[in-house]
């Protein structure tokens, strides 16, 4: 699966419609008609799909971006995030 560049979370644009970046591991970049640029992580817990967020670009730049999705990820593996 590709993964991103910060080169190509830079460029994303606005689109008519809402439209996904996807990187690895359950995180994308959501970007939103008027602009914004959303990172998310999706995962699946007990069969059900689940969606953390972890923060707007620029604030949240793609390697702080992976750093949180990693992070994310120990706490569901150690039960720490149930929902």
């Amino acid at each position: 699966m590709p993964t991103l560049t910060d080169v190509r979370v830079r460029a994303a644009k606005s689109a008519e419609k809402v439209y996904k970046l996807f990187d690895q591991r359950g995180l994308f970049l959501l970007v939103t008609p008027v602009g914004g640029r959303l990172w998310r992580f999706r995962y699946k817990r007990g069969g059900a799909e689940k969606l953390l967020i972890l923060g707007q670009y620029p604030e949240v730049s793609l390697k702080r971006a992976r750093e949180k999705r990693d992070d994310a990820r120990r706490l569901l593996l150690d039960g720490v995030i149930r929902r």
